[in-house]
């Protein structure tokens, strides 16, 4: 399994690169944001997990964060000085999976990524295929269907579609979901653009969009998808 690691402190990253190869995982090695973003836009496919200290010179490991999430649903790890609830929380509403805190063991960073791949694994294995009435989403292969005949979503459409088939039966606020899409720029999606992406879910799924059944409107809360 591959592991991008983006550490700019060269001591710190050369023994986590040492220590992940030891315990027979490869590894790409990044010290700044921008050629960890050459990496992600370049390789993402190839990669297993990312590790990202939070603190770079041209950028954060949020930003990357935000990156990877938009494109893949790929584990991401921090790795930060910083021992601070806020970014704590910050970083898990991000998507984020773990947070470890400096100074680590690194018998704990590798048990923490171990258990992470596990978890990720097995919901591979038991949701690859999501149907929701006549609406089928292969994660797998990041296509959907609808009545067999495949659908062409945007990345971010794909990803809207995804959240709510993650919480069925759930009244997602927008807020909720304003928080867990982003734009390929890495810029945070305004409301009204997140009404325009639902509308555009709804014309391309929805038998009758103006009268949804799948994506549907909880008044004055949010939306929901699946009872």
């Amino acid at each position: 399994m591959k592991i991008l690691l983006v550490e700019d402190d060269k001591t710190i990253a050369s023994g986590l690169e040492y220590s992940l190869q030891q315990d027979h995982f490869s590894t790409i090695l990044c010290y700044d944001a921008s050629s960890a973003k050459k990496i992600l836009t370049e390789q993402i496919d190839q990669i297993a997990l990312c590790l990202f200290d939070l603190s770079l010179p041209d950028g954060s490991g949020y930003d990357l964060c935000r990156m990877v999430k938009e494109k893949s649903d790929l584990p991401v790890i921090f790795l930060t000085a910083v021992d601070d609830e806020v970014n704590v929380v910050m970083g898990l509403d991000m998507g984020a999976d773990d947070y470890v805190t400096k100074p680590f063991r690194i018998r704990e960073l590798l048990s923490r990524i171990k258990s992470v791949l596990r978890r990720y694994h097995k919901q591979t294995q038991t949701k690859t295929v999501i149907e929701i009435e006549n609406i089928k989403i292969n994660t797998l292969e990041g296509k959907v269907y609808k009545n067999g005949v495949e659908v062409i979503l945007t990345a971010l459409e794909y990803r809207l579609l995804l959240i709510f088939a993650n919480h069925i039966g759930q009244v997602l606020s927008r807020n909720q979901l304003l928080e867990q899409i982003w734009d390929v720029a890495g810029d945070f999606v305004n409301d009204n653009t997140l009404t325009v992406y639902i509308k555009r879910l709804r014309e391309k799924l929805e038998d009758q969009p103006q009268n949804p059944t799948i994506v549907k409107t909880v008044r004055g809360v949010g939306y929901k998808v699946g009872d």
